[in-house]
């Protein structure tokens, strides 16, 4: 039987993989497990971002958290990290987002944060996981009468969380022409007004969500209307968001996209500068590119990898104190200002090291040359990743292209935690051998594990 919660929280199709009961049963054993040794009424806090299934899936968890005693503060739309740090601030017990991030509408996801804001250990989602697959209703004792939890919105939740940002990440943008693509998602309400609040000039997509069109075409998964929206508008940067906005990417006045691994740069070396950079030290995992390697070590700064996931990011931050880390999809940490990854802290913080340098973005990102990398997928069902990973011609297959690559290059074969996916990477010199090389990797792996 395979692991309910994955990298990030539980996921799967609405309705179908992640239904209502599952929902329910998620809440009530995250209530018992979350608030189950306080000595007050627990309280917990919901938010969701914009899927259409946000509304059916909020109902059911608020049901199971009820049904355990525990009350419920709702605070409708807003982003992954605002779950995050509103969870500290009014100091509940733990805090749960509706959200599947980046993946299309039809995908949906339930992910627990602590009463510290952090995402729940592998151990305590075990013992949630272990507590929903015994769920027994004819052996639960509920609370009755006055003890039953109740349901209260916190209509000031979005408002709050601006304000934090604003303290946290004050920078002055007079002056400057700022794109941005919300995704049609959790930040489409706020983040045009935040970075006009902090004078700039703001022209904004992906602001209209209608349940179904969150990351269609649009946001960091999708570059493509925000390199044309800067370059017909004139903008000096463009910044997209994902779905739950614990993620950004950029484009440059030029209409350039800037990924993870460069944005880290920037702001990595800005930090080491003004010796805010603890052991100067950046985070990062295998994903990255191997130009960052370099970048790092011209400058001064010292390289983590971690296992691909902002988990493992942040376990390697935790444990040494480290100050930023992230993935070169855009999730960065910033510990210093957020628990998770935060994509409209991230895109201050990258204007701040701009606005310090007196630079433009194309200019700064010359701190690094990106090496030619490839990324391709295989649509293999979860139950038979483990196989897949195993298979000696596949094993074989990799270690034949790696030793073709000299040491200039690398292939990366790993399963995700969140679709039913193995994802290739390979990184070299050569753009059209390792496309070549990926290609054959993807299809070998198709044509013994496919869908």
């Amino acid at each position: 039987m395979s692991r309910l919660f994955g990298t990030d929280g539980v996921r799967g199709i609405a309705n179908q993989e992640l239904t209502p009961d599952l929902a329910y049963k998620l809440g009530w054993a995250g209530a018992q497990v979350l608030a189950g040794e306080c000595q007050h009424r627990p309280t917990i806090l919901i938010g969701s971002d914009t899927r259409i299934s946000c509304g059916m899936l909020e109902a059911a968890l608020i049901s199971g958290i009820n049904s355990a005693g525990a009350d419920v503060y709702v605070c409708g739309v807003i982003p992954t990290p605002g779950i995050a740090y509103l969870t500290r601030k009014y100091q509940c017990d733990a805090g749960v987002m509706i959200s599947a991030s980046h993946n299309s509408f039809e995908y949906n996801g339930i992910k627990f944060f602590s009463s510290k804001g952090y995402k729940l250990p592998d151990e305590i989602e075990d013992h949630i996981e272990q507590m929903v697959r015994a769920y027994d209703p004819a052996d639960c004792d509920r609370p009755t009468g006055a003890a039953v939890g109740r349901r209260i919105e916190k209509k000031n939740a979005s408002r709050d969380y601006v304000e934090h940002l604003k303290r946290r990440m004050s920078v002055d943008l007079t002056g400057m022409k700022i794109a941005l693509d919300c995704a049609n998602g959790a930040c489409a309400h706020i983040a045009p007004g935040l970075f006009s609040d902090l004078g700039a000039d703001v022209v904004a997509i992906g602001t209209e969500p209608d349940g179904c069109n969150i990351n269609d075409g649009c946001g960091s998964t999708h570059l493509e209307r925000l390199r044309q929206l800067v370059r017909r508008e004139g903008c000096d940067i463009g910044i997209a968001f994902d779905g739950d906005t614990d993620r950004m990417l950029a484009v440059d006045e030029n209409g350039r996209d800037v990924d993870g691994d460069v944005i880290m740069a920037i702001i990595a070396l800005d930090m080491h500068e003004a010796n805010e950079l603890h052991d100067d030290t950046l985070v990062v995992t295998v994903m990255s590119n191997l130009g960052l390697d370099l970048m790092a070590r011209e400058k001064g700064i010292k390289l983590v990898k971690t296992k691909v996931g902002d988990r493992y990011v942040l376990e390697e931050m935790l444990r040494h104190g480290f100050s930023i880390g992230g993935e070169q999809s855009g999730h960065i940490i910033l510990l210093e200002h957020a628990t998770t990854g935060d994509g409209m802290l991230s895109a201050l913080r990258l204007l701040r090291a701009l606005a310090h340098q007196k630079t433009n973005l194309s200019s700064a990102s010359g701190i690094m040359t990106v090496l030619p990398q490839v990324l391709k997928s295989s649509r293999v069902a979860n139950e038979r990743k483990a196989a897949a990973m195993a298979d000696q011609d596949i094993l074989s297959a990799i270690a034949k292209m790696e030793e073709r690559l000299h040491g200039e290059g690398r292939v990366l074969v790993r399963p995700s935690g969140t679709e039913p996916i193995i994802r290739v990477m390979l990184e070299g010199r050569d753009i059209e051998e390792i496309t070549r090389m990926a290609d054959q990797l993807t299809e070998l792996i198709s044509s013994r594990y496919g869908l």
